[in-house]
């Protein structure tokens, strides 16, 4: 692990954005195993919300996927792991209210949470498998509407 990511290990701790995520993990009944990088597998995780296939908490990365498959996509978990680091740098639990609100906005502008989402766009947006939307459809006709 490098420094920063040690950094970032200690300080999604102390923000207890990690802790939460590992709240989260053991209520929804997630198998936790060490990853790369100082970040945490969960695999096996069933709630309903959010409709992500992998979503972060700190350096918790929670995965729909099964114990063996989850984190095996380096494309995928280099987007979540970018989220751990903005965990990190909002501070912890505020970076929820941020990614709320940036999620809103992109909603406004392009009709989805993610395309216009800055925390989404810093972390990848093909990375973490959306489509860069930068135009929402409007009308039957199809036709958008600058973003």
């Amino acid at each position: 692990m490098t420094p920063a990511q040690r950094l970032r290990q200690i300080a999604n701790v102390l923000n207890l954005s990690t802790p939460l995520g590992l709240a989260v993990a053991a209520t929804s009944r997630s198998t936790v195993s060490h990853g790369p990088r100082g970040l945490l597998i969960a695999a096996g995780y069933t709630w309903k919300l959010p409709h992500a296939g992998a979503f972060t908490v700190g350096n918790v990365v929670l995965y729909r996927a099964p114990h063996g498959v989850a984190g095996t996509n380096t494309v995928l978990l280099g987007h979540e792991e970018r989220h751990s680091t903005q965990y990190a740098y909002c501070m912890g639990l505020p970076f929820l209210a941020a990614y709320g609100v940036a999620a809103g906005w992109s909603m406004l502008r392009s009709g989805n949470p993610a395309s216009r989402n800055f925390f989404e766009r810093q972390a990848g947006l093909v990375a973490g498998g959306y489509i860069g939307n930068h135009h929402r459809q409007d009308g039957p006709a199809g036709k958008g509407i600058e973003a």
